[in-house]
């Protein structure tokens, strides 16, 4: 029989552990695929946790324990997985914890997933997310925006900041390709582990890639557009607001081959 878990701490977790996560909105989490037992961009991972909990809560576990963590839910289930990890203080919400006051750490599993098919259409709405630099928990306008998108008839909704630049979309990072470079949005966002891994294997593969500003006027100009988060290297976009992209299906083919040279790893 398939298992999948909830381990507080490394041990199965009761409705105790879970009733402080259950009514407060102050952690952050990361979320990846397993395949085969192992995973991508372990690294990224590890640092996205660390950095976000010394920016919340003033500490990190340290990254063996986060390993071990993560490493008992995994070999707790099936060879292929959905994991997210969630990091938060006991303290809760309203309360600044003291230097002695531990993070704590929550790893769910889930049947494996790869997204949608596509392609998308994205809404826009003008929208900056608090605290963008950390995938946290407090939330509620990505799925209220992408709950009003959908009503307008699109897929999904992708962010436009005071400055009028294009960020990210509702659980998803953008990529723009001009018809012979990668194009990444410049704007405060989340930096995703999907998008650090396949910058880093476009590189080694020798693919031209730059940061650009990138507003609605521009969209026009551009070739192909995809989204990507911890599903799926890219899943095609064919219209951003009232903007149609042509076929992606070579750029979106590109991104998934430099995601598939980053090799799976142990945790």
């Amino acid at each position: 029989m398939t298992s999948y878990v909830a381990l507080h701490n490394g041990r199965p977790a009761s409705a105790e552990d879970l009733v402080p996560l259950a009514f407060a909105g102050y952690a952050h989490f990361t979320a990846f695929q397993v395949r085969g037992g192992r995973v991508r961009g372990l690294d990224l991972h590890l640092d996205r946790l660390r950095s976000a909990s010394v920016e919340l809560f003033g500490r990190a576990l340290p990254d063996d324990r986060v390993r071990a963590h993560l490493r008992a839910a995994i070999e707790a289930g099936p060879a292929d997985l959905s994991v997210v990890a969630t990091v938060y203080s006991p303290a809760g919400e309203f309360t600044v914890a003291g230097d002695d006051v531990e993070p704590e750490m929550l790893v769910r599993t889930a049947p494996p997933a790869s997204g949608p098919e596509g392609p998308l259409a994205l809404g826009t709405v003008a929208h900056e997310r608090v605290v963008p630099a950390v995938k946290h928990v407090g939330e509620l306008a990505k799925t209220y925006y992408l709950r009003k998108a959908v009503e307008q008839g699109f897929d999904d909704v992708a962010f436009i900041d005071r400055r009028g630049r294009l960020s990210e979309a509702s659980i998803w990072n953008l990529a723009f390709w001009d018809g012979s470079a990668v194009v990444w949005p410049v704007a405060d966002m989340l930096g995703g582990t999907t998008m650090g891994i396949v910058r880093r294997q476009l590189e080694h593969l020798g693919v031209p890639q730059g940061d650009q500003e990138v507003t609605a006027e521009d969209l026009p100009s551009l070739a192909g557009a995809v989204v990507m988060n911890s599903w799926t290297p890219g899943v095609a976009v064919h219209r951003i607001g009232a903007t149609p992209f042509p076929d992606a299906s070579p750029f979106k083919e590109l991104l998934h081959r430099a995601y598939r040279a980053e090799p799976l790893v142990s945790v």
